[in-house]
């Protein structure tokens, strides 16, 4: 049994009966206080796909350091270097049960697109980072549906074109409360045609599967 649990933007916590590992431990998650961190338990692996704030920050790093001195990282060699710099190990190989695929950020408003990687675990859960680039998906899929770099139709495309059997959104913390029930809805209705369960997970949300 695994339970998936959307902490708030684009980290996750994906719990099974051997491991808990953290997706994209992100400035929000950590400082904004709509998350009890206290709570999140025993983390024993961190899986990053990129260098911005919103999907790693340094600080919150720290912390789950500090919780589990053997926990493992593992990102592209860009989150290494700038976790290096605060005397973090980074992985860049991949642990047991854990697949990948290197994919370029989607590209943001200053013309950047940074190295990105789309991580799966356990066949079951896939979570591509800011890339709309991956060519494949578990069952499972974290869609960012909206976000700066690209439109809810552009979302609806990617989740399409990968054939998930569940979306869950991610990577919105900069909508209010409404704006993510408005984006999460829109999408829903159309993606039902295809198949394809959208599962809204506000903050600190779970579900099992």
């Amino acid at each position: 049994m695994t339970e998936i649990q959307r902490l708030s933007d684009s980290c996750v916590l994906v719990t099974t009966d051997d491991e808990a590992i953290l997706f994209d431990p992100g400035f929000h998650t950590f400082t904004s206080g709509d998350i009890d961190i206290d709570g999140i338990g025993d983390v024993t692996r961190v899986l990053i796909t990129h260098e911005h704030g919103d999907h790693v920050s340094p600080d919150f790093i720290g912390w789950l350091v500090e919780r589990r001195a053997d926990l493992q990282i593992f990102s592209n060699e860009a989150v290494r270097g700038l976790l290096a710099k605060h005397d973090f190990d980074v992985r860049t190989d991949l642990p047991d049960g854990v697949s990948s695929e290197d994919v370029p950020h989607e590209i943001v408003p200053n013309g950047a697109s940074p190295p990105n990687r789309s991580f799966t675990i356990e066949g079951l859960f896939t979570h591509p980072g800011d890339s709309r680039q991956a060519t494949t998906s578990a069952p499972i899929l974290a869609a960012p549906l909206m976000a700066p770099w690209g439109s809810m139709t552009g979302a609806v495309e990617f989740v399409r074109r990968l054939g998930p059997q569940t979306v869950v959104p991610v990577h919105d913390f900069y909508l209010s409360e409404g704006g993510r029930e408005w984006v999460t809805n829109t999408v829903r209705s159309v993606l039902a045609a295809d198949g394809i369960e959208v599962v809204p997970l506000d903050w600190g949300q779970s579900f099992t599967v």
